[in-house]
């Protein structure tokens, strides 16, 4: 493909992703009747429902990383021409940011606006790290043929067993920022998660090369 092509392409898959999260949060927010444990459990399903999607239909064009992170490693691997990188996390920061307030002005909400959620402290940064590391770990190691499957399934469990509801995602972060719902993160919360999430793609990295040649099937 094209780098136009596959600019566009994660532009756009990005932006869905944000969309789909904070989107998603904000019905189960207003449908769960103040009941955290319902509406976390909806923004999941359609988190994993979302990113299995988007991975399946963009994937063949931009590799759908829809995340700076992952970028960055499949660069260093060669997957991704270090050219076309910093390209890449531009439209992906553009698509977060845009995904969110697609996501406020079909909820007929301030389409403009900043989170005061705090996420921060030890116990999310510690979460995101290990969260981010799993990711990348099941990237870099799933068959290719379930790699969309396997990566819905991981971070839907991820929302449940970390702290953080596992962004493990720095575009994610950014794009949240901007929602001042359920998803949002608040801005002065945001570089802590983005090193923990940076220092988990290393880790996961680390243990995908001491467990030896992935079999891509």
């Amino acid at each position: 493909m094209s780098p136009p092509r596959r600019l566009l392409s994660e532009f756009i898959a990005t932006g869905l992703l944000l969309t789909t999260v904070i989107g998603s949060g904000i019905m189960a927010e207003r449908l769960a009747g103040g009941n955290d444990a319902i509406a976390l459990l909806a923004n999941t399903l359609a988190t994993m429902g979302g990113l299995y999607i988007l991975i399946e239909v963009f994937g063949p064009i931009s590799g759908a990383h829809m995340n700076p992170a992952v970028s960055a490693v499949m660069a260093t691997r060669g997957e991704l021409p270090w050219k076309l990188l910093p390209g890449y996390l531009v439209v992906q920061l553009a698509g977060a940011a845009c995904g969110a307030w697609l996501a406020h002005a079909m909820f007929d909400m301030s389409i403009l606006q900043f989170s005061d959620k705090p996420r921060h402290g030890g116990g999310r940064w510690l979460a995101e790290a290990v969260a981010t590391a799993g990711l990348l770990l099941v990237v870099l190691r799933a068959p290719s043929s379930r790699v969309a499957a396997m990566v819905a399934a991981y971070i839907g469990a991820a929302y449940w067993f970390t702290s953080s509801t596992s962004f493990a995602n720095p575009a994610a972060a950014f794009g949240r920022m901007f929602s001042d719902s359920f998803a949002g993160i608040a801005p002065s919360d945001v570089p802590g998660f983005v090193i923990a999430e940076s220092i988990g793609a290393a880790i996961g990295v680390g243990i995908h090369k001491l467990l030896g040649p992935e079999q891509k099937i």
